[in-house]
């Protein structure tokens, strides 16, 4: 992009503000921003908000391309972080936008639309010490003063250059990024894949120090010992833990350097309460991942220059701090059992000070069975045991007294720190068994001095790892619909504890579900699992479990198979291990589904997916797909939510990410507390659409999606949200206003109407989000004398029903299948009513009836008496009465009544006769509008059904043709209107003000500004021109007879 060295206008300036509120903003990094000048001098510039920052670095920036002088570098200042939500104290990476970028990393500044990359402005991701931190910020700089001159008289800005560059000059003019370079990906992982811990007393040697002594707290009277291991994979560090039974679980994680520099920190659920994270409630362990590790550090973690630290307590005072070196061990490759070694029970406190260990087991069950033991520990040396210093390693089983092992073995040099002792021996099968199930006992012990002593169970392995697959048919011929998932974890007693979920699996098939051994072409039944099926789910727990099964599983031979009476192997799977952290720490997965009659979706498509919420309110998610490896194609993920489950229930939908393939794992950052907490309180489904075609593929329900509490919005005494009533049927809080309503179990659109589910003699109305109900009126019904007033079964309000029974009356059965329809409301045929105008309610100076026979729909408005005065005088004695009265006292005397001027039209019955016949009056030139006759000549009111005369509009009938036309006010009338409202506050006998002029006044005075009232009056209004049109159609259709309308 281009960028013209001009002075920025008042009207770039509302652009780049406007642009402001509509893009990403820098959260989590500040930006600092240089630019060389005349006087060799640094500008730098402070701001406590972020956009109000972003703001001023665009301006500066341009400012900045306007001189154009040769000047010397200075370095960036640096600008505070703002205040992060999620509260991370150190951060190895930046965010600018929503782009999180490495730390050491440089690229052009995106501004997004309408700007585009600004090629001038050069930004970086630096490391920022601060108060023994590393702390990640962004600087940008602007580069054009960089730019080597160019060696021509009219040099050219190129596309995506910041320098000019003369033309047909090959040589790039650009200032060079900082690219790294590509990395073998699985070389690295070979080279630095495995790494283990051990965190003690003595291990926590460089926390002591003067400068460390404020910040951590090492005093450690109970002697608690922890062990972890890492695992490097795709640039992401997962960690797991096993930590002393004798204290509660750490509230952060740190990794420092060798001087003690906090590179990293992560701060911990210190109470992890019901669905957030079953594994580790099951385990005991403490999982994790440090996402993105920056090179930098990935150095420090090959040389063993990297620490662990977990703290307890909080963050303003700090009760214990253990740390420990990451280091390598080979042993970790085939590691399938491992042990946390404390001080034994009946030891010195005081000789064991700091002392612990670690145990890495691993075994092999094949003709000769066997057992290799790299134990990493401290404190079992005397203080004069220098050289060749003797050693008890055993291993027992505690329960019958068995000695299972027991060696003497020798450390040259012995270390107060870390020592390593490896031991190779064969084992029975039967002590493999016991040491599987958590039994044996493993004990180092000094020969010198016996009560210098460490010991531990061996217990599965401490890495955080659960072992999941799809189950799909394994014939892609198949037919069948069937489908499902199965995950499992061990237990720290050896239990296998498993979850499989099925779909289209009918248990009427007989469903026979086994763990099996999978070697290709061989598969053995390991368990049978079908005790445990109950409807789609089987979920248990294998308490004895083999060594040869567990070997299985790591080896990842084990599966899951689902028999059926007609197949032997309906649908099965392969388990596969992936680490605890994230979206996988979360309660279950998700199953999602093939979307019914989709045609771009195979045939045995269908995917797996886990969404969690991190301590710092992001959003994880991680997709398995199955089916779409023949079919490559491009992919779309959305997150759709809804209040509830209900009929017409407001749906939004969030897309999350595009991808292709069939395995995706991404997060979403910032996103917005009000979003978040609908994944706990809403209904939400996953689903993956298809880019191309735009069709959706596979669907599943979200399930127990726990969001932490200081996630959720908070809210002001100004800003209390409501509390949802269970039994509530008029839930109006369940969404915003303008918006739908939600009643009696489902949602209806805004202006609906429908009779209430739970009274069906009530009328409900949909009214800018709030639903409101009202009692049917019934009208006053006068029966003829061959008919009798009957109440129907169904029906509210009583209808009169002829007492023939001959055949030309329709029988009763087919009475209540017949009816009229006025809208989306059915109306037996017989039926009166009082039509429902919402906000008004019902209209009692109408009443609707659907003829018996003709199921034609009348609606005609209440004739009204004629008036013993003058119709100025007549008024209303309340708001919904349907005629005028005369006031007492104001009676004419005029032998004829009716109106004095016969000119005048008022809305009262009229007292002329007229004796001619319909047909004289259409062949004399007379008009018929809604079955009504006028005469050639005759003027009118129009009558809008269920709404009333509109006095302010005139309609004249004139050779057989209508014509109608609104009353015009002058100016100099609404002038006078205006005069006369005025004195007839003071003065009531002022003569009455023209309704018609003093309306169409009122409305080009405020020209468009409307209240609400009038917004309501013009609501009603075409509501009810609405039902006349309803009306009318609704008789033509029927009658085929053609009148004209107004």
């Amino acid at each position: 992009m281009a960028i013209q060295t001009t002075t920025p206008t008042t009207a770039t300036t509302k652009m780049l503000n406007t642009r402001l509120h509509q893009n990403s903003k820098f959260r989590d990094a500040t930006v600092a921003t240089t630019s060389s000048s005349s006087s060799s001098s640094s500008t730098a510039f402070n701001s406590t908000s972020t956009s109000t920052f972003f703001y001023k670095f665009i301006i500066f920036a341009l400012l900045c391309l306007t001189t154009v002088v040769n000047a010397r570098r200075h370095s960036p200042l640096i600008v505070e972080e703002p205040v992060r939500r999620n509260n991370r104290p150190a951060v190895s990476e930046c965010q600018f936008g929503k782009t999180l970028r490495e730390l050491g990393s440089t690229w052009y500044a995106d501004l997004g639309p309408p700007f585009g990359v600004m090629y001038c402005i050069k930004c970086e991701c630096v490391a920022v010490p601060k108060k023994r931190r590393i702390v990640a910020r962004v600087q940008c700089r602007n580069i054009k003063n960089e730019c080597p001159p160019a060696l021509c008289d009219d040099p050219i800005l190129l596309p995506g250059k910041c320098c000019k560059t003369c033309p047909g000059d090959k040589n790039d003019t650009n200032i060079a990024l900082d690219v790294p370079a590509p990395l073998n990906l699985e070389e690295e992982e070979r080279n630095m894949k495995h790494f283990a811990a051990l965190l003690t007393g003595r291990t926590s040697y460089f926390l002591k120090g003067e400068e460390m002594k404020t910040m951590y707290t090492t005093h450690n009277p109970l002697n608690i010992v922890a062990t972890g291991r890492f695992m490097f994979h795709k640039k992401n560090l997962y960690y797991s833990f096993y930590i002393s039974s004798k204290i509660n679980r750490p509230r952060a994680i740190q990794f420092v350097d060798d001087s003690g520099t906090i590179l990293e920190e992560h701060q911990l659920e210190t109470q992890i309460l019901g669905p957030l994270s079953i594994y580790q409630n099951s385990t005991g362990k403490v999982c994790g991942v440090w996402r993105r590790v920056p090179r930098d550090y990935k150095r420090l973690l090959r040389d063993e220059r990297l620490h662990v630290v977990l703290l307890w307590g909080n963050k303003f005072q700090a009760e214990l701090a253990l740390a420990g070196k990451i280091a390598k061990y080979t042993a970790l490759q085939t590691e399938l059992f491992s042990s946390l070694m404390e001080p034994a029970p009946g030891t010195k406190p005081d000789q064991m000070a700091g002392a612990g260990g670690t145990a890495i087991v691993s075994t092999s069950s094949g003709a000769a069975s066997s057992m290799h033991l790299t134990l990493v520990f401290n404190g079992v040396f005397s203080p004069d045991d220098y050289v060749d210093a003797a050693l008890n390693v055993r291993v027992e089983l505690p329960d019958r007294k068995e000695i299972v092992l027991d060696e003497v073995q020798k450390v040259r040099k012995p270390s107060t720190e870390i020592n390593v002792l490896e031991i190779s021996s064969p084992i029975s099968i039967q002590n493999l068994r016991l040491m599987s199930r958590g039994k044996l006992l493993l004990t180092i012990e000094s020969k010198k001095n016996p009560n210098l002593r460490i010991q531990g169970h061996i217990l599965t392995r401490t890495t955080c790892e659960l072992f999941q697959t799809l189950l799909t048919p394994h014939n892609g011929e198949s037919k069948t619909k069937s489908s499902g998932l199965a995950w499992v974890f061990l237990n720290t007693d050896g239990s296998l504890s498993y979850n499989i979920e099925t779909d289209h699996v009918n248990t009427k098939d007989r469903p026979e579900i086994s763990l099996i051994e999978d070697l290709g072409k061989r598969k053995t039944m390991l368990e049978d699992l079908t005790p445990t099926f109950n409807f789609n789910q089987a979920i248990g727990t294998i308490d004895k479990l083999g060594p040869k099964v567990l070997e299985s599983l790591y080896a990842g031979d084990l599966g899951v198979n689902i028999a059926i009476e007609s197949e032997p192997s309906l649908i099965r799977g392969r388990l596969a291990p992936r680490p605890v952290a994230d979206a996988r720490d979360s309660a279950e997965p998700i199953l999602l589904k093939r979307a019914e009659n989709s045609i771009v979706a195979p045939m045995h498509s269908m995917g797996m997916a886990w969404i969690a919420i991190d301590n710092e309110c992001n959003l994880h998610y991680e997709i398995t797909l199955n089916g779409f490896q023949a079919n490559p194609q491009e992919l779309q993920i959305y997150l759709e939510e809804k209040p509830i489950e209900a009929i017409g229930a407001p749906v939004t939908r969030k897309l999350l990410e595009e991808f292709s393939g069939s395995y995706m794992e991404g997060f979403v950052l910032g996103m917005p507390s009000n979003e978040l907490v609908k994944l706990e309180t809403s209904v939400c489904y996953l689903e993956i659409h298809s880019k191309d075609k735009r069709e959706l593929l596979l669907r599943g329900k979200l399930k127990s999606t726990k969001v932490p509490a200081h996630c959720f919005p908070i809210y002001t005494d100004n800003n209390v949200p409501n509390v949802l009533v269970p039994g509530d049927h008029n839930d109006n809080h369940l969404i915003a206003p303008d918006a739908k309503c939600f009643h009696s179990g489902r949602f209806y659109d805004d202006a609906e109407q429908w009779r209430s589910t739970q009274d069906t003699c009530q009328m409900c109305a949909c009214q800018r989000g709030r639903s409101t109900c009202e009692p049917i009126k019934c009208p006053t019904v006068l029966c003829k004398l061959s008919e009798e007033l009957v109440q129907r079964e169904g029906e509210c309000c009583p209808t009169c029903i002829s007492q023939n029974s001959g055949s030309e009356i329709i029988s009763a059965a087919e009475q209540t299948k017949r009816g009229c329809r006025l809208g989306d409301q059915f109306h037996m045929a017989g039926a009166t009513w009082h039509p429902y105008l919402p906000p008004n309610g019902f209209d009692t100076c109408t009443t609707c009836t659907c003829d018996a026979l003709t199921l034609e729909i009348r609606c005609p408005r209440m004739v009204c008496p004629l008036l013993a005065c003058s119709e100025k005088l007549a008024y209303r004695p309340d708001k919904k009465a349907c005629c005028k009265v005369c006031p007492e006292g104001k009676v004419r005397n005029d032998k004829v009544l009716g109106p004095l001027n016969t000119d005048e039209l008022g809305d009262q019955a009229s007292g002329r006769v007229n004796m001619r016949t319909p047909e004289e009056k259409l062949n004399q030139g007379g008009c018929k509008v809604l079955s009504k006759i006028y005469e050639n000549g005759q003027e009118w009111h129009p009558v809008i059904a269920s709404h009333g005369e509109q006095k302010c509009i005139k309609c004249r009938c004139k050779d057989s043709k209508v014509t109608c036309d609104r009353k015009h006010c002058s100016r100099s009338t609404c002038q006078q209107t205006r005069v006369s409202a005025k004195r007839k506050v003071f003065d009531k006998n002022e003569p009455a003000i023209d309704e018609c002029c003093s309306t169409q006044c009122r409305r080009s005075r405020r020209h468009h500004r409307r209240t609400h009232a009038d917004r309501t009056t013009n609501t009603d209004e075409k509501q009810q021109q609405q039902l006349s049109k309803r009306v009318q159609q609704t008789n033509n259709n029927r009658s085929g007879s053609s009148s004209h309308s107004s």
